[in-house]
């Protein structure tokens, strides 16, 4: 009678991958960590450049050959102030503010109307809010420049409050489209078979579930209208000027006073700067809702 034997099963996992292999794989991560902090170093490093020239004497700022080692002073701090800074800040916030808040007021239903509840023409309707974005500012100006002369709005902050919602509207829509994509049909389907009416199920269903890609579309407006030169420029003057405005007036027929320009420069970014740091969780939330599935 033959004796058969059986083999133990194999209770081992898996071979490791072979030591070569990761010690290439630890080398790739390494050379993309220097990769990466050196593109981060070469974007900080205009920001830092700026700031550190804020603190210099014209005389300092403006050689050669770079000064790095030189004696700090906030004379161009005192320089900017007293060119009074103050009314070009406020109108900026405001027009950036409120513009906004309007941006959010009726960007938000526009967009849940094209992508929750879409019609027969959503398309051509998401194509008319992006094509605005493709004419020119420039050929746009000198029209706008006559109606508001014509209704007595020049040099207004209203006037910027009302161009920067025009402005942003299209971008925030679009934005805010493709997060709403992203809402579970069944919480609408539930919500309307327990009879919640339609504005209730946006507010207490949907913008709670969206609410970082509405904070990443705040931020992007708000980084739009403060930055925004061109509007503010040739319809304003002393009454409605906004920070970039103030900021061509260190650029004289002399030259350029780089140190109080950087230090203005420094004090135009850092409201901006703040609102990212503070945002910058919702802002990464925001950025990438969606993307996982």
């Amino acid at each position: 009678m033959a004796v058969t034997t059986s083999t133990p099963p194999d209770t081992q996992g898996p071979a490791a991958p072979p030591e070569p292999r990761r010690q290439k794989r630890s080398a790739a991560n390494v050379w993309l960590g220097v990769i990466a902090w050196v593109v981060g170093i070469a974007f900080f490093f205009p920001v830092f450049w700026m700031v550190l020239t804020s603190f210099k004497q014209e005389t300092d700022a403006y050689t050669t050959t770079p000064k790095i080692i030189f004696e700090p002073t906030l004379e161009q701090y005192e320089g900017v102030f007293s060119a009074g800074v103050g009314p070009y800040l406020a109108n900026s916030l405001i027009a950036t503010v409120f513009s906004t808040l309007l941006v959010l007021l009726l960007g938000i239903p526009a967009a849940f109307a094209v992508s929750l509840r879409p019609v027969k023409k959503t398309q051509d309707v998401l194509f008319f809010f992006i094509s605005t974005k493709m004419l020119p500012v420039v050929a746009v100006i000198v029209p706008i420049y006559v109606v508001v002369n014509q209704i007595g709005m020049l040099d207004n902050i209203w006037t910027l409050v009302v161009l920067y919602t025009g402005m942003n509207l299209p971008i925030a829509v679009w934005m805010m489209r493709s997060f709403f994509l992203e809402v579970p049909g069944e919480l609408l389907e539930q919500a309307s078979i327990d009879g919640a009416p339609l504005w209730r199920t946006l507010r207490e269903i949907v913008l709670p579930i969206i609410s970082p890609g509405i904070f990443a579309t705040a931020l992007i407006c708000v980084i739009f209208a403060w930055n925004e030169f061109f509007f503010a420029v040739n319809l304003t003057a002393a009454n409605a000027g906004t920070m970039p405005v103030f900021l061509v007036g260190f650029i004289t027929s002399e030259g350029l006073y780089w140190a109080q320009l950087s230090a203005a420069a420094t004090l135009a970014a850092l409201p901006v700067i703040l609102a990212g740091w503070v945002a910058q969780n919702k802002l990464v939330q925001g950025l990438s809702f969606g993307a996982v599935k």
